[in-house]
């Protein structure tokens, strides 16, 4: 599927695109999906909101049993000062995470298959672990900034192993929210860690090297079913949609079973609910 010199590229900058990877049946199935499953959530059942400001102090119960859910979460500007809807609620969820991948069969036919076991194998990773999935909405108006981080934060293993699949489900561009990335930034080190200890979560410094500014980010706008994938340690971040147009993404995190995942990762999976990769 990849050329060398996509190989090359994606080790050289710690990312790639692959336009039309999915089709447009393809994602119109899953955002007919997702439309379902928010439709379904009943609002009163939690008011969580899903920010990357604050990050530990947003963790509660209902996030972290979303490790083996398929659970809704709320945009930051989604209430008023009274604690109410703005907006209609189909324009007020943040994202669905963090397991559809293997509770729902729309989400796990999306999320395997041939094509991507190929791609996993040629970037490297020899025993695949899907332990995330994440539908984003990124809302028209309040769709909100997601600060710069890096996804080995989160995930944790020896060496770090973990890549990300970001999937376009709808035309990226500046106006409504893309990634950015710094190019390269796959060999800065990591410089925070996401860490669980029964139920409290803390977030550890490890190293002060600065985030990208604009002088070493670029923005990735690419069109509806195109797969990014990128390394871990890569630093990114996408801005406020304040525009017209949402701009709905899906992405899995995924590690390689021949490392060793950090057993303080927030996401653990038992013999119950093992974790699989894309076969």
């Amino acid at each position: 599927m990849l050329s060398s010199e996509q190989i090359q590229r994606y080790r050289q900058d710690g990312f790639l695109a692959l336009p039309d990877f999915k089709s447009t049946a393809e994602i119109a199935g899953l955002r007919a999906r997702a439309e379902k499953m928010v439709d379904d959530f009943d609002p009163a059942s939690s008011k969580t909101i899903f920010t990357t400001h604050e990050q530990v102090r947003a963790v509660d119960r209902y996030f972290l049993d979303s490790a083996t859910c398929s659970s809704c979460f709320f945009e930051e500007e989604a209430f008023d000062a009274q604690g109410q809807l703005k907006q209609a609620k189909a324009l007020s969820i943040n994202k669905i995470g963090h397991a559809m991948h293997d509770l729902d069969p729309v989400f796990g036919a999306f999320s395997r298959g041939p094509a991507l076991a190929a791609l996993a194998a040629e970037l490297g990773l020899v025993e695949p672990q899907i332990w995330q999935s994440m539908y984003i909405f990124k809302q028209p108006g309040i769709g909100g900034e997601v600060g710069w981080h890096q996804d080995a934060t989160f995930f944790d293993s020896t060496p770090i192993s973990v890549t990300t699949f970001w999937f376009a489900l709808e035309d990226a561009t500046l106006m409504n929210g893309c990634l950015w990335v710094e190019v390269g930034g796959q060999r800065s080190p990591m410089r925070e860690r996401f860490v669980r200890r029964g139920d409290v979560v803390t977030m550890e410094k490890l190293d002060l090297t600065p985030w990208p500014d604009s002088r070493s980010a670029v923005p990735l706008e690419v069109k509806a079913g195109t797969l990014v994938v990128f390394h871990g340690l890569l630093p990114h971040y996408s801005a406020p949609n304040r525009s017209a147009h949402s701009r709905h993404a899906y992405t899995l995190h995924v590690t390689d079973g021949s490392t060793a995942y950090a057993p303080t990762n927030w996401i653990q999976r038992g013999a119950d609910f093992p974790v699989r990769g894309f076969v």
